[in-house]
């Protein structure tokens, strides 16, 4: 909408085309707005389940095997929060080793403690298309 109201111009065309009764256009890739546009707040990224699977690169926190579940690393049980500092990626056998109980109770050690990741954009894609890489910082 932005590109057919002639408030962004298009920089990397996809590869799909829209097509209308009298309009046939490139849909875009990468856009450039016309001019500023104040965005009022900064987003934070939603901890969803695919989020925290791409922030944790698919990996379990604990043993580095391919993650199945989610885990909280303070147990919910215990007073621990579903917030992005609390929640990891773990697969199901350190899932279910750790059961209701912290890491160091059931003999396991995080790889990294969990942060809420600067770039929810980048994690709401699971993947960047390659001709976006150029223009994120």
């Amino acid at each position: 909408m932005l590109v057919l109201k002639d408030k962004a111009e298009v920089v990397v065309p996809d590869h799909q085309v829209f097509r209308s009764e009298r309009l046939r256009m490139d849909a875009p890739s990468v856009v450039r707005l016309r001019y500023f546009v104040k965005v009022p707040y900064k987003a934070h990224a939603a901890l969803t389940r695919r989020a925290v699977f791409a922030r944790d690169m698919w990996i379990c926190q604990y043993c580095a095997a391919p993650a199945e579940n989610l885990d909280h690393v303070v147990p919910r049980s215990r007073g621990g929060s579903h917030t992005w500092d609390n929640v990891v990626a773990a697969c199901r056998r350190c899932n279910s080793r750790k059961e209701n109980r912290e890491p160091h109770e059931a003999g396991l050690k995080l790889a990294r403690r969990p942060f809420a990741p600067p770039d929810g954009f980048r994690l709401s894609l699971g993947q960047l298309e390659p001709a976006w890489e150029p223009f994120l910082a």
